[in-house]
């Protein structure tokens, strides 16, 4: 933390492992700034998700964010549960409140945002199992929009086939038309991965429109393989923004207008 923090200041973070590349921190701190709010905002490197709580309220945060791999765990740990989290059973936002840890769920309204420039969309397949695919294809599946997942191995797909979501792994995959396709994978985050094999998803993208990757910040080996096809394409900036913007009216009780979104933008690309 920086000299000039006070007493008053109120201290929020962000959790995860790895944590280095996160820009939540700039993204608030510009947010904070811009509303001259006593707060700062910074990363904290967890490897142990069973810590998560203790650390939380050993650090006296006023609210965090929960990147991977610890949303599963932040879920568990939570005194209560707000919302689509509940179905989701992970979070990615911590608020104290009265002693009391109260988790919420941001990725999944901050998704759908960032996709309503694609237009109207009805079919949607989702590559990747992991919280984040949760959080996805249950506000798709709550928009009454299709949805299919599609993961590597089968260990993962539990959740989906409980919450009646079609779900196959790539052996089982079948070839169908998707408005949308997404990737929720880390594939492409510091390699050049696909979240699937080559030959699978060219095939997907000949009868698809749209692609998207929660990877933000650079254009994957996913999102070029999709432009190559004419797919009209978006990295997760704006997941991440929405998202953040409303894990910051959460932190702050208010409702942040167009400048506090555009101030966060700004933290976000380092402007």
């Amino acid at each position: 933390m920086s000299e000039n923090i006070t007493n008053n200041t109120k201290a929020y973070a962000i959790f995860g492992n790895p944590v280095e590349h996160s820009k939540s921190p700039q993204m608030h701190n510009s947010a904070f700034e811009h509303l001259s709010i006593d707060a700062v905002y910074k990363k904290h490197h967890l490897k142990d998700g069973k810590k998560l709580k203790n650390e939380f309220l050993n650090n006296l945060y006023s609210g965090a964010n929960i990147t991977v791999p610890h949303k599963e765990q932040a879920f568990k740990q939570a005194d209560e549960v707000i919302g689509i989290a509940n179905e989701i059973e992970a979070v990615n936002t911590y608020i104290k409140k009265d002693d009391k840890v109260i988790a919420y769920n941001t990725d999944a309204p901050g998704f759908l945002k960032a996709i309503e420039s694609f237009g109207d969309i009805k079919k949607v397949l989702v590559l990747g199992a992991g919280g984040t695919a949760k959080a996805i294809a249950l506000a798709l599946q709550q928009k009454d929009i299709e949805v299919t997942v599609v993961n590597r191995s089968d260990s993962k797909l539990d959740f989906f086939k409980q919450k009646n979501i079609k779900c196959f792994t790539w052996k089982d995959f079948r070839l169908d038309y998707f408005d949308l396709v997404v990737n929720s994978t880390s594939a492409g985050l510091k390699d050049d991965e696909l979240p699937m094999s080559k030959p699978q998803l060219e095939n997907v993208f000949l009868n698809s429109s749209y692609a998207f990757d929660c990877v933000y910040g650079k254009e994957t080996p996913f999102l070029a393989l999709a432009k190559k096809e004419g797919l009209k394409t978006k990295d997760g900036e704006d997941m991440l923004l929405y998202q953040g913007l409303l894990a910051f009216e959460l932190f702050t009780n208010t409702k942040a207008d167009n400048s506090v979104v555009e101030a966060m933008r700004k933290g976000l690309r380092g402007e």
